[in-house]
């Protein structure tokens, strides 16, 4: 079917079913008997019980949208915004797809701020390690359709990564380490926008291979840590939120996924000094998004598995990977007792986001457009692709 065609029947869909609804929504109203008390027109009260009256008598609304979204999901392979459709039931979010307002001053700001992030950190004598994680769309690219990342997208992990090389920070090539391990299991999951307990293991072990030649031998403690699975969790994707199919059409749903979920577990060391409030401060911080924060994962467990010593996480939820790493730099933690080394992952579609750091009032220098023909080397900005 051409696109043309495609559009042409969906708006004809769509008016069909606008109609369908108005009438039943009349039907519906026509029932409706209003409160005998006159004053309830004045405080409003006769609005809520035709509210309600609506809610009731009208289900046909929940089953509408539900009816719309089966239809745009099954005839032209389309979820509400937020998420992009693939084969073999595999959902991405569009954030991998999108080109941002200012993509390319926005790429600069933040490729900025990480420069300046690691200039803080190494003159308090602490050694960064950036943990970029690559886009499921460029993991698992085979499941897409039509729609695929524009140019600026593809080129955008291997410029970040140079670039983070560029200034001496470590970063491991996650892209290769989950790219070669979906061989042996999944790394990311279908219906969601992490990656799974296997490939957060795959990036830990990377990671730690660095890590253990950036940390004093010494410094390990006396515990061991180790991994021990916790067996298989039927896992609801957060990219299923954006197909309102349930209730009534839930069967037309990518099926669902298990984990194969995973804890550390900490053994030995001196629990007298935990008693006493004396524990060793950890002298790695984990600083990151979901990606880290969320326990499904276990990404900062199997850290601490690799590294056989305690990782200190502050890795927030929802809010992105910038403002957890400006919020730890700020706080009463990293000014009294610093780390060796900040483990910082950022997931590569937020390198092109607007970061909202207003409330930290950062000087301009965080800032300062530096790295831009380090990460496009002889192109200008309005020559860059998009």
């Amino acid at each position: 079917m051409s696109s043309q065609k495609a559009q042409s029947l969906h708006a004809f869909i769509f008016a069909g079913l606008v109609v369908a609804l108005a009438i039943a929504a009349l039907v519906s109203a026509r029932s409706f008997r209003a409160p005998p008390v006159p004053d309830d027109v004045i405080d409003g009260r006769m609005a809520h019980a035709f509210e309600s009256h609506y809610d009731q008598q009208f289900p046909v609304r929940t089953f509408g949208i539900s009816l719309w979204a089966a239809i745009d999901y099954t005839l032209f392979h389309e979820a509400r915004s937020g998420a992009v459709v693939g084969k073999d039931d595999w959902l991405y979010t569009d954030e991998e797809f999108a080109v941002p307002n200012d993509a390319i001053g926005e790429l600069a700001r933040n490729l900025a701020l990480i420069s300046w992030v690691r200039e803080n950190l190494s003159r308090q004598d602490v050694r960064l390690i950036m943990a970029i994680v690559p886009s499921k769309a460029r993991v698992y690219p085979e499941h897409l359709r039509t729609r695929v990342p524009p140019s600026l997208h593809q080129q955008l992990y291997g410029r970040a990564l140079g670039h983070c090389r560029g200034l001496g920070i470590a970063a491991p090539d996650l892209l290769e380490t989950l790219t070669e391990g979906k061989r042996r299991a999944a790394t990311f999951l279908r219906t969601d926008t992490h990656w799974t307990p296997f490939g957060a293991q795959l990036a830990a072990d990377s990671i730690a291979t660095i890590a253990r030649r950036l940390l004093p031998l010494h410094s390990a403690g006396k515990s061991t840590f180790r991994i021990e699975k916790t067996g298989l969790q039927t896992h609801r994707g957060d990219l299923l939120n954006f197909l309102p199919l349930d209730p009534y059409f839930a069967r037309l749903l990518p099926p669902p996924e298990e984990i194969d979920v995973a804890q550390t577990i900490k053994e030995g060391g001196d629990d007298s000094a935990d008693l006493l409030g004396d524990a060793a401060v950890p002298d790695v911080a984990l600083i990151g998004t979901s990606y880290s924060a969320e326990r499904e994962w276990n990404f900062a467990g199997a850290l601490e598995s690799k590294l056989q010593r305690d990782v200190a996480n502050y890795a927030k939820e929802g809010q992105g990977p910038f403002a957890p790493m400006i919020a730890y730099l700020k706080s009463d933690d990293f000014r009294t007792a610093k780390p060796k080394l900040v483990i910082w992952e950022v997931p590569e579609r937020y390198l092109l986001a607007h970061q909202p750091l207003e409330q930290y009032h950062l000087p301009p220098e965080a800032f300062t457009i530096r790295a831009r023909n380090t990460v496009f080397p002889g192109r200008s900005a309005h020559q860059l692709p998009v």
